[in-house]
């Protein structure tokens, strides 16, 4: 008797990261959220081909004009375009979320928190007590403090520094405005991704394949970044959508405070307080004009907003409890 085996081609499985975006993407509310955002952004980073005046470009004989057709959005006191600005305005706070975003969660948050969950002992010990000193300040105070006392002392250094070498521009660039807001942000970004990650490593650094690699004699830096790290990602994706709405809204805020990018570059945050309380005239230029208010405020509300659903949505598809 002859017996044939019959064989059955199957799909090869899927990575668990490959489900969790399969399942965001059939997220349509997600997946709009995210296509604002990009589109946000793709015109704040292209800001010198997407706006169309510059940003600093005044016309007294046209100031606080309504919507025309030179002006979509009218002007503000000062005869600028304010569809410029609002479009500059998003480039500043794109740079300074990927400045937090790349310095707070992911080169502090992530390192020191796969450095605690290993390490352990008293370098764990160490990281989490210096992380709970920072965040027992109120986040707010904190910022503003840190805005508020770093930025003189920065400038000064700087200008010191286009003195001696002959270099100028350093200062008017904005240069030195976002490091310093980026900085005063590292407060709000850092110690949430440590702790989140730091826990998964713990839970992870029990597991047979890390023990595995100890025994053959794989070097710490490949355990932590070539076995632990990517088995961290879910989390760290979900934590960072959330982190970069309160990001955006923090640069914001200290813009409106006069503590964030100093003009002449354009802020969001600037742009609502010179219309609400900084400038002279406000009430008249609110009641008469409340364009001057509203485009911002719809951009800044949009940005966190759908960072907001995004972050929702990338907790539901990341997250095995949800599913």
């Amino acid at each position: 008797m002859t017996m044939t085996a019959t064989t059955t081609d199957s799909a090869p499985p899927q990575s668990p990261f490959r489900r969790a975006v399969q399942r965001l993407v059939r997220k349509k509310v997600a997946m709009v959220a995210l296509a604002i955002i990009v589109l946000l952004y793709l015109a704040g980073i292209f800001a010198p081909l997407v706006a169309p005046h510059d940003y600093n470009e005044t016309n007294l004989r046209r100031v606080r004009q309504g919507p025309s057709a030179e002006n979509w959005l009218g002007t503000d006191s000062l005869g600028r375009d304010i569809l410029s600005r609002v479009i500059w305005g998003i480039q500043t706070t794109v740079i300074v979320t990927g400045i937090g975003l790349a310095t707070g969660s992911l080169l502090l948050g992530v390192t020191l928190g796969l450095i605690a969950g290993f390490r352990g002992g008293f370098v764990d010990t160490l990281i989490m007590r210096f992380g709970e000193i920072v965040a027992s300040f109120p986040d707010v105070l904190l910022i503003i403090l840190l805005a508020a006392t770093l930025r003189p002392r920065i400038v000064e250094t700087v200008r010191g520094i286009e003195d001696f070498t002959g270099i100028s521009g350093l200062v008017s660039s904005g240069v030195v405005d976002y490091f310093v807001v980026g900085v005063a942000l590292l407060p709000l970004s850092w110690f949430g991704m440590m702790r989140l990650v730091r826990g998964q490593v713990l839970f992870l650094g029990k597991m047979p394949f890390v023990d595995a690699a100890r025994a053959l004699g794989v070097s710490t830096r490949r355990i932590l970044f070539v076995h632990l790290l990517p088995n961290t990602l879910g989390p760290i994706i979900v934590s960072a959508s959330f982190g970069l709405g309160a990001v955006a809204g923090s640069e914001i805020f200290l813009s409106f405070l006069g503590l964030g990018v100093q003009p002449p570059r354009p802020s969001l945050g600037a742009m609502i307080a010179d219309v609400t309380g900084r400038g002279a005239g406000s009430v008249s230029v609110l009641r008469n004009h409340p364009e001057q208010l509203l485009a911002p405020i719809v951009v800044v509300w949009l940005l966190i907003f759908c960072w907001n659903l995004l972050g929702d949505a990338l907790n539901d598809a990341f997250n095995p409890r949800t599913r």
